[in-house]
């Protein structure tokens, strides 16, 4: 049960980031309308309906909750040999899941997510005058990166040993050839 509420921490947190992130930098543009929650989680709503944006404020107002969250990922999983010796196993989950999901979400939210949903990498894409494939290639190969970094680093720090082959190494690291 611990495990499950680490885990629902982490993504609540995560989700108040990004959106809040979205909230405050349209803010600043004075482009926000309001936080809404939503079913499937919350919602940051603008002033400029969809069809009117047009601007490089929408790549900032799209895109600093992706880096944020990104940032927050790679500064976790640097200091994270602190966490895993954390005092409490909920701190240790907690951090892990947060990190996990910090590195993961919004890349994949950005790489594949425009397929079903559109969201961030439409306002993106539109903010800097350039295709949506484009944006979703390059948060793909994050993706990709951050996936391998979770394999090789994220999960021998907290030991975290899997089979499953999207979460172990594809890239032999020099010390084990």
């Amino acid at each position: 049960m611990k495990q499950w509420l680490a885990f629902l921490f982490a993504l609540m947190f995560l989700a108040t980031i990004h959106e809040g992130t979205h909230a405050l930098v349209a803010a600043m543009y004075d482009e926000y309308d309001g936080f809404h929650i939503r079913p499937l989680g919350f919602e940051v709503t603008y002033n400029t309906d969809v069809i009117e944006r047009s601007g490089i404020q929408w790549a900032f107002i799209s895109g600093a909750s992706n880096l944020v969250t990104v940032t927050m990922g790679f500064v976790l999983l640097l200091l994270g040999g602190r966490f895993a010796r954390s005092s409490t196993a909920f701190m240790k989950s907690g951090i892990f899941y947060l990190t996990l999901l910090s590195l993961l979400v919004d890349p994949l939210n950005c790489s594949i997510g425009p397929f079903i949903y559109g969201g961030d990498a439409d306002g993106i894409a539109v903010g800097l005058g350039i295709s949506r494939y484009v944006v979703q290639a390059v948060f793909f190969s994050v993706l990709l990166l951050n996936r391998e970094l979770v394999a090789l680093k994220l999960f021998p720090g907290y030991n975290v040993q899997t089979r499953h082959p999207l979460f172990r190494p594809w890239i032999r690291s020099a010390k084990r050839i």
